[in-house]
């Protein structure tokens, strides 16, 4: 019947009743409720996943309905796990259930956009000029350059095309290359993991054209130094299944329900079997409340705890009454029993370096890499012997590179000694102590800088007849942590109640107020469990700790806490750091594609963290003395003062990378050497040191070495990991509008020595950035070109994380709205017209490439004393000893784009790898040539596999990683056979024709299988913990020792003092005293510690500008603050407050709360300044974000190299970008002003497209 004739009969719907009137039968349409079923009604439903670093990987439902997505839910079809340990789902959180309001929002980035000003310059220069000249003319021109450089953050972007964005971008990197050199084009994204064919697509473009890509991990503070300091290794952790397989937790500084959220359930399961729980944070925070036990140290203390913990596990557990287990581990296991030397010092000795079979009569029998080789006292034959695994093993001879219990002249079996106590020769050993250094915000303990303790030793001849006196790192390690043997001698404990003495338990609680009690309590629960369960006690570590300047320091406390207890490669225990999705799992198959690698090499690659330090001008603004931190026992006349007279050196001694490299155009370099009658290399080294030519780090204001193009993309750079951020406007960008109040360090007379001193700084160094995102972000708002991406429910790209052993899919639910495309496809775009370009510009040439030292590499063994820098020293330079290798690269830049499409034949040639190892990948290039096809064209190309879409970039990365082919798992594991001498392909034969295409992972993620560029095991009957294979297979850690170190002996570290792991108090970056009481505002102003921890409404910056997240958070930018410090400044909850200091400011609304420590403030990163942002009453302009104020300080022990495993690698090793031993001035704001110029609430007008 129509609807019309059942509205006729709307008063007649009574058929009857019941229950006494009380209910009625009624006959009516029951039309509405098709509307009901429509909503929940959909086409289709497509799998997908976030690529938003938050190291979920979820797998999630996207639901799409007429071309529309209309939401989206969790997946629940992961690959099962094995009996008895809980499944990987439930797996979610409500950011991830939010991210399809992006796809249809108004802060979807639609269409290319390009700034006014540079639209405007562009346009009537093409008028009359070629694509090329028209670029050069407008960034040649100071007045056109500043004329826009000037526009940016000020809005004014237009509608463009592609065809017109692809060619100014084309045109500015042809420029740049032929003017400047490949080198001054550089790129920028984070964490591949994510979304690893788009991180791909722009490092494969610039790679090919010989620009440069900035790491991200060291810069994000992500990258913990302590790893490759003690492991060689960058970061390897368990998955979160694994604390399952727990039965004692710390999670120190890492707050599990809030940043692991999909995962938390594993922490909540493991409680209900018995596990003991404890939280170690500053302020009480979600993991606080889920913990049995709560530790809240001072923030910025964590070393003096961790100290306190070892102290307290080596007397009880390795002194007093030694577990038999313990005992054996770290005989085997760690670099206690290795041996080092000890140097006459004052009335006493200092410990140097490790004793090596070169320092022994007939280098101890070894004739390969003797000086690399460490040395041990064997307490079955009483002789020094060379324990095998260490660095010296794994180069240049075969099958002795593991850590059996043998030697490697004879290969009888030993038992190394971990202590000389027996022998009766204690002597005075210095130790440096930093506990007593003042800080006007963090408690000290007075002591000597220098105290002295006994230590156990040995007098030896050493090969050139001269007497040296040893020690152990064991007997070391006992004293440094204070503890009383019966030697004899000052500044020892033997009572826990010592507060005097460094190490104890009192003694830390002065420093962070976490009573002696408990932490005796803790560490003996912690070891005794270790002792009982072989090994099941677990840190779990959040970003927090290495965000500070001496994270190092926090990170190898807890390490050795672990390595004492012998959790580390254990089941259920170890270290279980997670920060950023780090963990490529199919790295070795990714890495050709992502950096070209098919078909040149070496890629050229830079620290993050040095390049913004030195390029945002961060270094001019320096005030803290290198002096300051030295160790009291160093000689502080050979070390320089400023941080980055260190950074120079490292990179002119081949130690860090260099980008831009040197002061001339690589490809003149090499025309220049052509003339000459010269080799490349023989040129550079020849001009190095006659000083024709120059790092271009020594000249950081010349306009020579700027950096001058910059792509950003999958990364919100300038405001969400942006350390210094208003540096970077000011320097960087050129913007005006900066809060930069920081005095030059030229007025301050504090100026590097290693670098040319320019009166003037240079300001808007970079001449075009361009931006892909999805959103209108921050870094948009400063870009020049702003490229529209396709989300993540509208592309195919793969996605792994650390925190389970799956690779995951994203899917193209539909194609890319508006006319937004895929990273790959926009770089595609863009290679393809580059090429067009190069006509008449650019042709086949040579390019010199420096590249420092590598670890995994030959390289690491470069300096096996520690190196001197040759320019100050006067030595010949050698590239790959003490300078940089230089490599000639040919560029091939008119077939950019044919390359860019395409396996190039570097992998029948040369193969691949990763980490050392190396085997043939012809199979699986011809597999790929059948199943991507082969490129028919004529040209460089002609017949190589095809990787024209984003998937055939993803069978790529399938086909050629062993993590997923089985064929190629089976010949990496034999590749590290023969370094080992060990059989390991049982670890593999069984997945051996197990092979993972892009399809199968489509229809259900896949777990991945085992590989030895991973240290642990994909396994059906053990969870992938890290250090496993080390432990149960015998492989070594790729250290000097091949074992996990407590003892690092290079130069730099016994100039600071770290050769052992001892709590440093946060440094002072004096940003205060410039600002307070200098901008008044009639409010009281206090000053507290500007800490930025993880937030719960967003994943970094994403989700911040979303509306649902915003509706569940105060939306906008809050700080959080203590109850006792917002009466101080009479700052109630919800008020507008200013928070500033030298760097620059920021405005947000108070969040006041008795979970917060009273001296510190926190603003949850990260926080956009693009949503309720207003003006700040101290720099005038709009207020900033997070990292307004802050400024990157270096470390010169992050920038060792030529070492080992403290030598450079990609992400691997380098500077870090801290900021936690920030303060701000906080203070009410008196008048809150929105800066917008108007009285009118009128919206927005749509995007113009004409000038």
């Amino acid at each position: 019947m129509s609807r019309i004739l059942d509205q006729l009969h709307f008063l007649k719907r009574k058929q009857g009743e019941f229950a006494d009137g009380h209910g009625e039968t009624r006959k009516e349409s029951r039309d509405w409720e098709d509307g009901y079923r429509a909503r929940w009604q959909y086409d289709k439903i497509v799998r997908s996943t976030h690529g938003v670093n938050c190291t979920g990987s979820c797998s999630w439902k996207i639901y799409v309905k007429n071309g529309l997505i209309t939401w989206e839910t969790q997946q629940t079809d992961y690959p099962r796990t094995r009996p008895g340990l809980p499944n990987h789902e439930p797996r979610g959180c409500p950011r991830g259930a939010s991210y399809s309001w992006y796809i249809y929002s108004a802060n979807r980035v639609k269409y290319p956009k390009v700034r006014k000003a540079l639209l405007q310059l562009w346009r009537d220069a093409r008028k009359s000029l070629a694509p090329v000249d028209a670029w050069e003319s407008i960034v040649e021109d100071p007045a056109k350059a500043r004329s826009y450089k000037s526009k940016r953050g000020l809005g004014g972007f237009i509608r463009s095309n592609w065809d017109e964005v692809n060619e100014i971008i084309a045109a500015a990197n042809v420029y740049t290359t032929k003017a400047y050199g490949p080198d001054r084009v550089i790129g920028f994204s984070p964490i591949p993991a994510m979304s690893m064919v788009s991180y791909a697509a722009g490092s494969r473009y610039l790679s090919l054209m010989g620009g440069v890509c900035l790491s991200f991990y060291d810069w994000y503070c992500d990258l913990p130094p302590a790893s490759p300091m003690v492991w060689g290794e960058q970061t390897d952790v368990p998955e979160s299944a694994d604390w399952y397989n727990s039965n004692y937790i710390i999670a120190w500084g890492s707050n599990v329900p809030q940043t692991r959220t999909p995962d938390a359930h594993f922490f909540t399961e493991v409680r209900y079997k018995g596990a003991k729980t404890v939280s170690v944070t500053p302020d009480y925070s979600e993991v606080a409340k889920l913990t049995d036990l709560w530790l809240n140290p001072k923030q910025g203390t964590d070393a003096a705890l961790a100290q306190a913990f070892c102290h307290v596990i080596f007397k009880e557990f390795h002194l007093e009454k030694p577990s038999a287990y313990f005992t054996d581990y770290v005989r085997r296991y760690s670099d206690f029993p290795m041996l080092v030397m000890l140097e006459e010092y004052e009335d006493g000795f200092k410990p140097t370096r490790f004793l090596r079979a070169a320092d022994l009569n007939g280098n101890l029998g070894q004739e390969n890499n003797p000086e690399w080789k460490t040395i041990a006292l064997d307490s079955l034959s009483k002789e020094l012997v060379s324990p095998l695994g260490s660095i010296g093993y794994r180069w240049n001879e075969k099958g002795k590179w593991n850590i059996e219990a043998r030697e490697g002249t004879n290969g009888k079996d030993v038992e190394l000694q971990l202590s000389l106590i027996d022998e009766g020769n204690a002597v005075e050993v210095a130790f440096p102590y930093f506990g007593g250094d003042l800080h006007d915000h963090f408690q000290h303990v007075e002591g000597e800088g220098v105290q002295f303790r006994r230590v156990p030793s040995r007098e030896l001849t050493l090969a050139d007849g001269s007497k040296a006196r040893v020690a152990t790192v064991f007997d070391i390690s006992a004293a440094g942590l204070g503890i009383d043997r019966g030697l004899g001698g000052e500044n020892v404990a033997s009572s826990y109640d010592q507060a005097d003495i460094p190490g104890t338990p009192a003694w830390q609680e002065a420093i962070t107020g976490v009573s002696r009690e408990k932490v005796i309590q803790v560490a003996r629960e912690f070891a005794d469990n270790a002792d009982k369960t072989k090994g099941k006690s677990m840190i779990i570590v959040g970003a927090a700790m290495n965000h500070w300047y001496h994270m190092d320091m926090n990170y190898r406390g807890l390490i050795n806490m672990l390595i004492m207890c012998g959790c580390v490669g254990q089941s259920g225990g170890g270290w279980a750091h997670y920060v950023g999705q780090e963990k490529l799992r199919p790295q070795t198959g990714w890495l050709p594609l992502a950096f070209g690698l098919d078909w040149s090499r070496p890629p050229r690659q830079m620290n993050g963290t040095s390049f913004f330090y030195n390029h945002s001008s961060q270094w001019r603004h320096e005030k803290m003395d290198m002096h300051e931190i030295l160790s009291p026992i160093a000689d502080k006349s050979k070390f320089p003062q400023h941080a980055l007279d260190y950074n120079v050196q490292a990179e002119r001694g081949g130690w860090l990378p260099s980008a831009p490299q040197l002061n001339r155009n690589p490809l003149e370099i090499c025309r220049e050497a052509k003339a000459a009658g010269m080799t490349a290399p023989d040129y550079v080294v020849k001009s190095l040191q006659d000083g024709s030519l120059r790092f271009a780090c020594e000249q950081p204001d010349n306009p020579a070495n700027f950096p001058r193009n910059m792509f950003i993309w999958r990364s919100n750079l300038l405001g969400s990991s942006g350390k210094g951020h208003e540096y970077m406007l000011k320097y960087l960008l050129g913007t005006p509008r900066h809060g930069v109040m920081n005095e030059d360090a030229g007025a301050a007379g504090y100026k590097p020595t290693e670098i040319e001193w320019a009166e003037d700084a240079a300001i808007g160094k970079v001449d075009l950035v361009t931006t892909l995102d999805f959103r209108m972000s921050s870094t948009c708002v400063y870009s020049d070109i702003v490229l529209p991406t396709a989300t993540w429910y509208e592309k195919d790209d793969m996605n792994t994380s650390d925190m389970h052993p799956i690779i995951h899919p994203l899917s193209a639910a539909i194609d890319p709205a508006w006319e937004s495309r895929s990273d790959w496809d926009i770089f595609k775009g863009v290679a393809k017209r580059f090429s067009e370009l190069t006509e008449g510009h650019l042709g086949v040439e040579h390019d010199i490439v420096t590249i420092p030292t590598q670890h995994d590499s030959p390289g690491e063994l470069a300096q096996p004393y520690g190196g001197t820098d040759w320019k100050s020293s006067g030595e010949p330079l050698v590239p790959g000893k003490n300078a940089p290798n230089l490599v000639v690269v040919e560029r091939d830049f008119p077939n950019t784009y044919k390359m860019f499409t395409s396996l190039g034949p570097l992998m029948n040639s040369l193969g691949n790898g990763g980490k050392g190892i190396g085997w043939n990948t012809d199979d699986e290039v011809t597999f790929l040539g059948q199943l991507n096809k082969e490129v028919l064209d004529e040209g460089v190309s002609k017949g190589r596999p095809q990787i024209d879409s984003a998937i055939d970039a993803c069978e790529v990365v399938l086909s050629l990683a062993p993590e997923t082919n089985g064929h190629v798992a089976v010949k990496a594991w034999a590749a590290l056979s023969e370094f080992t001498g060990r059989d390991h392909s049982h670890l593999a034969v069984g997945k051996e024709h197990e092979a993972i295409r892009f399809k199968d992972i489509q229809v259900q993620p896949r777990k991945i299988i085992s590989s030895p560029t991973w240290s642990g095991l994909e396994d059906e009957h053990v969870s992938y913990n890290a250090g496993y294979t080390n432990v149960h297979e015998m492989i070594p850690w790729r250290t000097i020792t091949g074992r996990q170190q407590f003892y690092q002996d290079h130069p730099w570290m016994q100039a600071f003092g770290e050769q052992l792991m001892s709590y440093r108090p946060p440094i002072n970056t004096r940003t205060i005293d410039q600002v307070k009481n200098k901008h008044s505002n009639g409010n009281t102003e206090i000053v507290l510690n500007w800490i930025t921890p993880h937030q719960k409404w967003g994943i970094h910056s994403t989700y911040t500008d979303n509306l649902l997240m915003l509706t569940l958070s105060r939306g906008g930018p809050i700080i959080w603050l203590s109850e006792i410090d917002a009466r101080k400044a009479g700052i109630e909850d919800n008020d507008w407050v200013e928070c500033f200091n030298a760097n620059g400011a920021l405005t947000a609304r108070a969040v006041v709360s008795q979970r917060v420590k009273e001296g510190m403030v926190m603003m949850y990163h990260a926080q956009e300044r693009i949503v309720n942002v207003p003006g700040s009453e101290t720099t005038k302009t709009r207020g900033g974000h997070h990292n307004s104020v802050t400024r990157v300080v270096l470390k010169p022990t992050h920038m060792i190299g030529s070492y080992a495993q403290q030598s450079y690698g990609f992400n691997y090793y380098g500077t870090v970008g801290c900021n936690r031993d920030e303060f701000v001035v906080v203070r009410k704001m008196s008048k809150v002003d929105w800066l917008d110029g108007s009285d009118t609430d009128d919206l927005p007008q749509p995007l113009p497209q004409g000038l």
